[in-house]
């Protein structure tokens, strides 16, 4: 568990279908005993990222609800000076993409198949300490 000075890790899940969330909060809670909230899209994430502390977001790398590029999202967060210093990642299982959210700002991300993997629980982890 991440568990820090007993809190738990608040985590923020962007744009992910009902399915994949699920299974990502899951995931977390089980692993790192993480308590994952939920947006929908940027203006969500936004609006919970102002009245709640959280030690990491993940974005989807296309947002279920509008298809809006998960790198866009990143990029805006990382824009707002009030919110650039949360680390975000990228859910996506294309290099490239992952290339591309780390070269705007993002650690390093994960794909959905790789969820399950003890580096990637691991490397989430010590983002999280």
């Amino acid at each position: 568990m991440a568990e820090t000075n007993g809190v738990f890790p608040r985590i923020l899940d962007v744009g992910q279908c009902n399915f994949d969330h699920g299974r990502i909060a899951g995931v977390l809670a089980e692993r790192l005993g993480a308590k994952v909230d939920r947006a929908h899209g940027l203006g969500d994430a936004r609006g919970l990222m102002k009245k709640t502390r959280y030690d990491l977001v993940l974005v989807n790398r296309l947002l279920d609800v509008d298809q809006t590029p998960g790198l866009d999202v990143i990029r805006s967060l990382k824009d707002d000076e009030a919110l650039a210093a949360v680390p975000v990642m990228l859910v996506s299982n294309y290099p490239e993409a992952q290339q591309a959210a780390v070269e705007i700002g993002a650690e390093l991300g994960f794909g959905k198949a790789e969820l399950d993997r003890d580096e990637t629980i691991e490397r989430l982890a010590k983002l999280l300490d």
